[in-house]
C-alpha cells in the first residue's frame, strides 16, 4: 500500500558529503514516523535516525552531529544529509515509514566512503 524511493547513494571520499531522499506514495495514510536505517555486510540493521508526524526527531550516537533528517510532507518526501562521512558509515541505507496499516521499507541505496 506504500511505496517508498530512494536515491542519492554514491560513492564517496571521507569527509564528503551526501543527501539521500525516500519519496512516499500510494497510501492516503499519514505515517506515524518515518527513518532512515542502514546495513553493512555481517552487520544487524540499525536506526540511523527518525523523524515523527509532530517533527520530533532522534538520531544514533554514531552520527549525531553530522547527519540531519528532515521532512517535506507537501511532497511526501524525507531526506538524510549526511555530512564529514567516514567508511565506518558504508552501508545500504533503507527508508522506513510507519503508519496504522503496516511497517514498509524501500529498497535501499548503497552508501560507500572510501578514498
Amino acid at each position: 500500500q506504500v511505496q517508498l524511493v530512494e536515491s542519492g547513494g554514491g560513492l564517496v571520499q571521507p569527509g564528503g558529503s551526501l543527501r539521500l531522499s525516500c519519496a512516499a506514495s500510494g497510501s492516503i495514510f499519514s505515517p506515524y514516523v518515518m527513518g532512515w536505517y542502514r546495513q553493512a555486510p555481517g552487520k544487524q540493521r540499525e536506526l540511523v535516525a527518525r523523524i515523527t508526524i509532530g517533527g520530533s526527531t532522534n538520531y544514533a550516537d554514531s552520527v549525531k552531529g553530522r547527519f540531519t533528517i528532515s521532512s517535506d510532507n507537501a511532497k511526501n518526501t524525507i531526506y538524510l544529509q549526511m555530512n564529514s562521512l567516514k567508511p565506518e558509515d558504508t552501508a545500504v541505507y533503507y527508508c522506513n515509514s510507519l503508519n496504522q496499516r503496516g511497517n514498509y521499507w524501500g529498497q535501499g541505496t548503497q552508501v560507500t566512503v572510501s578514498s
